[in-house]
């Protein structure tokens, strides 16, 4: 989890260093351009070319679009409100995927899941504070990137019944540069990397294939109700991080609405190992 929480801190860092030269598309692009070398040596080296399957490739390019469309909302709000902001807000994605996964899986909502939907959509409501000053596009697009990435999982959940994670990831780096590529291309500019942009395009890159692999191997090793909440360790480092080097300041509130989003977590994970 620590690798996991550097990556996914690394990652903003660099959006946001990047984002004064290169619009969320492009930003978008070179990632996947880095992701597709990354997973396509990774699979030579293995040998495991035979697993990545086109069995599904209606299944993973409708992944790839939400995903493609929550991850642009993600780096468009970057610059706009404060990280801890973002952060916290992105911590709804589980909360998400309650509402939409008897819709879209057929599983149902129990009790303590209402319960929890209920306490991390107040806790929205205090990290949002409609009717605020603070409340600007910046903060409409970062809360609804997480809608998107509740469908990304519950569309990843379908995938990995049918095929390996080698084969997800192959199609995820391969489509998004190709979505990538027509979305920053459509007014014919596209901007090149610079040699101050280029470093922080690759970071974005590899910290986006590593915070993911950092985040599934800790699952794999402990308990969900262990990874949850210390997954939410990002948002009082990502609160250093843009109090340090950007100048934001903490606002109580949104540690007060994180708080509740935690709980609201640790409440569905937990009744779901019951």
């Amino acid at each position: 989890m620590t690798g996991a929480i550097t990556s996914f801190t690394l990652m903003a860092v660099a959006g946001r260093a990047a984002a004064s030269t290169h619009d969320t598309f492009e930003m978008m692009m070179y990632r996947s351009l880095v992701g597709v070398i990354i997973v396509c040596a990774v699979l030579t080296w293995t040998r495991t070319w035979h697993r990545v399957s086109r069995k599904h490739l209606g299944l993973n390019l409708a992944r790839n679009l939400v995903h493609f469309t929550g991850q642009n909302l993600w780096f468009y709000s970057l610059p706009l409100i404060p990280l801890a902001q973002l952060f916290a807000f992105e911590f709804t994605t589980p909360l998400w995927v309650i509402l939409l996964a008897p819709l879209l899986l057929g599983e149902r909502i129990t009790g303590a899941k209402a319960v929890a939907v209920g306490l991390g959509f107040l806790g929205i409501l205090i990290v949002a504070r409609p009717g605020a000053a603070s409340l600007n596009a910046g903060v409409v697009t970062a809360a609804s990137c997480a809608v998107f990435f509740a469908l990304t999982m519950i569309a990843t959940k379908r995938l990995t019944r049918r095929e390996g994670i080698g084969s997800i990831l192959f199609w995820l780096t391969s489509m998004q540069l190709l979505l990538g590529l027509l979305a920053s291309g459509y007014d014919a500019e596209i901007a090149l990397p610079t040699t101050a942009t280029a470093p922080w395009l690759i970071l974005i890159g590899i910290c986006g294939l590593t915070a993911h692999f950092c985040l599934t191997k800790a699952l794999n090793i402990a308990p969900a109700t262990i990874v949850v909440p210390f997954d939410f360790a990002r948002l009082p480092v990502i609160a250093i991080v843009g109090a340090l080097f950007y100048h934001e300041p903490v606002d109580i509130w949104v540690f007060i609405g994180g708080g509740l989003i935690l709980v609201a977590n640790y409440v569905n994970v937990k009744n779901s190992l019951t």
